[in-house]
Order: C-alpha cells, then sequence, then structure tokens
C-alpha cells in the first residue's frame, strides 16, 4: 500500500471518526437508581437529572448522593458500550479487527 493510499485511508477514518462523534452526541441514554434519573448523551456529557418529587423527604443526603452515583456510573456504563460497538463497526470496515 502506497503513501497516497494511507492518506486516503486515514481521511476516511478521521471522516468515520467525525460522523460517529455527531451520532454519539445525539443518542440520550437514561438511568435510574432509586428515586433518581440520570441522562447522558453518547459522549457522557450529562444531559439532565431529575428528583422524584418526595422521594427523599426525611431520608439521609447519603442516599441521595449514593443513588445519583449510581445512576450517573450505570449510564456512564451504558454510553461506554454503544460507543465501543459503533467504533467496532468502523473498524471492522477498514480492516482492523478482522
Amino acid at each position: 500500500m502506497g503513501m497516497f493510499d494511507q492518506a486516503k485511508d486515514l481521511y476516511k477514518l478521521q471522516k468515520q471518526a467525525k460522523q460517529l462523534k455527531d451520532e454519539l452526541a445525539n443518542i440520550h441514554i437514561e438511568s435510574t437508581e432509586g428515586g433518581v434519573k440520570t441522562v447522558i448523551n453518547g459522549e457522557q456529557v450529562v444531559i439532565s437529572i431529575a428528583i422524584e418529587p418526595g422521594y427523599y423527604d426525611g431520608k439521609e443526603p447519603g442516599n441521595l448522593e449514593k443513588d445519583l452515583v449510581i445512576a450517573l456510573n450505570k449510564a456512564v456504563k451504558k454510553s461506554q458500550t454503544i460507543a465501543a460497538e459503533k467504533m467496532k463497526d468502523i473498524m471492522g470496515g477498514m480492516g482492523f479487527g478482522k
């Protein structure tokens, strides 16, 4: 494979990576724990956090913090799985990982 072919492949890979980044930015991933619902996008940016009204009234503040951490970690894990699957498709299409 010549340098020109390698440059074309690199350009194609960069273009696909940009498309993947844009696609991930538009994917919303929800996760719920206790009375906390979190939504992040595929780039792991927090979109929203909602706490069920009255769910934590009279409970220890640590419970809310714990549920929030668990919900966010679940959402991040889901987003990583989605990104890995999409990246595997790109890399497979480029001849890597076959």
